[in-house]
């Protein structure tokens, strides 16, 4: 097993497989942006499953197919069929906006994806528009019913509680989930990048005590998925409603994931300047036993905890530079 200097076993890699996205939501790319990475910079297929194969072969069992958004990588498909493959990979999962997914659903799902988690902010049309730069809601939610009908589950949303934004939306949310059987997930805005510091954080411990109270929420046991969300559901079990709270109750101390970049940058923590490039080992002829040191060297760099409540400005990478 990976372990970094705390004592933290680390066993769950996010790839990110592009940084574009075909939406601009507020708090993730800012505004106008074209600072792209380029795409000869760009892990290809081979690179990226001999990185992940040494990570595998030292305990990496979870891997998220995330960007960006990542369905706009060309033949995504045939990566996660290459991941899947994996001896020792236990689960292949993929984060989405969902607006190409009703065209990848069953091509994904029969390459081994397991699950996906699918980015909603809101119920309401004018309001996605308002948060994703496009009318997008229709796409998004056709791409949810394509991934029910491939055999996805379970079908995660996101959403990114936003103070003046959609915080009067949740409770809608969460009750859209609990009937369509989805499990719900509320994420506190983090200051990443200038798009991330000009979004009002919402503290979701009140709000969980009222969906405690509307819905009956009782706490649940069960993990889904190995990620930071502490998880209610309904008293039959047949939906969870998740919280995950980087600001106002920070998971630091558990954290068992690190981030790796398109271009081959593994990122040891969303609000450090940690960081160790595998490229240049990549594309210089590095052996299988030289990337696996390099990987346990990287995993050492991991910080303790970031920093977002005392330096909310620290972090000028937005989050589809580091993956989602």
């Amino acid at each position: 097993m990976l372990s970094d200097r705390f004592g933290r076993s680390i066993d769950y890699l996010r790839l990110s497989v592009t940084d574009r996205c075909d939406l601009r939501c507020s708090y993730c790319i800012p505004k106008g942006f074209r600072g792209f990475e380029e795409p000869k910079h760009w892990l290809t297929f081979d690179e990226i499953e001999r990185l992940l194969a040494a990570f595998v072969r030292l305990g990496t069992s979870r891997i998220r197919l995330t960007g960006g958004e990542p369905l706009l990588r060309r033949n995504l498909p045939q990566l996660a069929a290459r991941l899947s493959a994996l001896p020792g990979l236990r689960d292949l999962s993929l984060s989405t906006n969902a607006t190409q997914l009703a065209r990848h659903a069953p091509a994904l799902r029969a390459a081994g994806v397991a699950r996906v988690n699918v980015s909603l902010d809101s119920l309401d049309r004018a309001c996605m528009e308002t948060i994703t730069g496009r009318d997008s809601l229709a796409q998004i939610l056709g791409g949810l019913r394509a991934a029910k009908a491939a055999g996805f589950a379970p079908i995660k949303i996101n959403m990114v509680a936003m103070r003046g934004v959609n915080d009067d939306q949740i409770d809608d949310m969460a009750a859209f989930c609990i009937e369509q059987q989805f499990v719900l997930r509320l994420i506190e805005a983090m200051p990443m990048g200038a798009s991330g510091r000009d979004t009002s954080w919402l503290d979701l411990g009140p709000v969980q005590e009222r969906l405690r109270s509307k819905f009956g929420l009782v706490p649940q046991a069960a993990e889904l998925g190995g990620g930071p969300a502490r998880y209610l559901s309904t008293p039959d079990g047949s939906a969870s409603i998740g919280f995950i709270t980087p600001m106002s109750q920070h998971f630091c101390a558990t954290c068992n994931r690190v981030r790796l970049a398109v271009d081959g940058t593994l990122y040891l923590c969303l609000g450090q300047e940690e960081k160790f490039e595998f490229r240049p080992l990549l594309r210089g002829g590095a052996s299988d036993a030289e990337l696996e040191a390099a990987i346990r060297s990287a995993i050492e760099l991991k910080p303790q905890q970031h920093e977002f409540r005392e330096s909310p400005g620290k972090i000028v990478r937005f989050m589809a530079q580091t993956g989602g």
